[in-house]
């Protein structure tokens, strides 16, 4: 049996039958899509991308160092690793969960790889990955087996992340380096043609999980999970077993980005990560996946997660403003989104 990615919103006590992502609904026999409901589809799809062309476009007029090659660079290798983590957030939030430990895991992933660089590229990858999959796997168990609310547990592994994070920096105070010479620095700050190899990793996961979530069935149980887990109960599809493996996967994601992330500035640094978990959920939802669950698409995170890049990188531009204005106009992207959603369901409701 064929799945298809439910569009839902909050309040939807049936779920349509789900289409792949980014696909058009199909319809029962004998209706018609209107114009207003394709148009609707569209902009919870689209949307962000437009945005983010039509600031990109004013942005360069205004300011013409905004569209320098070397400015692109530095614009997409800083947001590589938010794109990572978001995306293990995606599935994470298509399923209908959330992952608030991503932020320190992402932190302690660094710290791990920049202590255990010194015996090499392969234990550096190998120690974070093990522990931060450890973590979601732990966060999967308790709330897919134990039946525990998302939000509570992964604030738990958030402290604990960050508390094992402390514990093995002694308090903060020792900084792990990486040495210089090493393969895994390379791996951070290498480039070809110019662009880091930070860039490219990030673009093979997206690349590797829209082919996922479109074309395995894995992917589509996601969906029909988020879009409802009893009913995907009743379709008998293995809905604990998604819920672990994104979770796992979160965590996996998390804790390599924090991996190449230390490769890069050479150190495994003890105060980043902090509010990163908002930041990737905001470029989830702002990239049209619903927080509600079933709908959504890893393209969409992608132009989400650039379009909270630009913003940043405008802010800089700009001179004038601190850093923080990004969370200012962050916060404001993210209530028009989710009002915009919500409108758009009901409209599709209505029609």
């Amino acid at each position: 049996m064929k799945l298809t990615t439910p569009l839902l919103s909050a309040g939807t006590a049936t779920p349509p039958p789900p289409s792949p992502e980014g696909a058009p609904v199909t319809e029962p026999a004998g209706t018609e899509v209107s114009g207003r409901e394709r148009l609707a589809s569209l902009v919870q799809r689209q949307g962000v991308l437009a945005v983010l062309l039509l600031v990109v476009l004013i942005s360069s007029f205004v300011y013409p160092s905004f569209a320098t090659l070397d400015n692109t660079r530095g614009v997409t290798v800083q947001a590589s690793f938010l794109a990572i983590v978001a995306l293990g957030m995606t599935m994470v939030i298509i399923t209908g969960g959330i992952d608030l430990s991503v932020g320190s895991v992402f932190a302690l992933g660094g710290v791990l790889a920049a202590w255990a660089s010194q015996w090499g590229v392969l234990p550096a990858l190998l120690v974070p990955l093990v522990v931060c999959g450890a973590i979601g796997a732990l966060n999967g168990l308790l709330i897919a087996r134990a039946g525990m609310a998302p939000f509570i547990v992964t604030l738990a592994s958030l402290l604990g992340a960050r508390g094992l994070l402390l514990a093995i920096t002694n308090e903060g105070s020792t900084t792990y380096l990486v040495p210089k010479d090493s393969a895994f620095a390379e791996l951070g700050q290498g480039s070809v043609w110019g662009f880091g190899y930070p860039i490219l990793i990030a673009l093979a996961l997206f690349g590797a999980g829209g082919l996922v979530l479109q074309r395995t069935s894995f992917g589509q149980t996601l969906f029909a999970v988020g879009g409802s887990s009893d009913a995907a109960t009743l379709m008998g599809l293995p809905v604990a077993r998604a819920k672990l493996t994104v979770y796992l996967l979160s965590g996996l994601l998390a804790g390599f980005a924090g991996a190449i992330n230390a490769a890069r500035l050479s150190s495994g640094v003890t105060i980043i990560g902090a509010g990163m978990e908002l930041d990737a959920i905001a470029a989830v939802v702002i990239g049209g996946t619903l927080l509600v669950g079933g709908a959504g698409s890893v393209s969409g995170t992608l132009w989400g997660v650039l379009l909270l890049a630009v913003i940043q990188n405008l802010i800089n531009q700009i001179g004038s403003l601190n850093s923080s204005y990004q969370s200012v106009v962050s916060g404001g992207f993210l209530i028009v989104v989710v009002v915009t959603q919500r409108y758009l369901s009901r409209s599709r409701r209505s029609t």
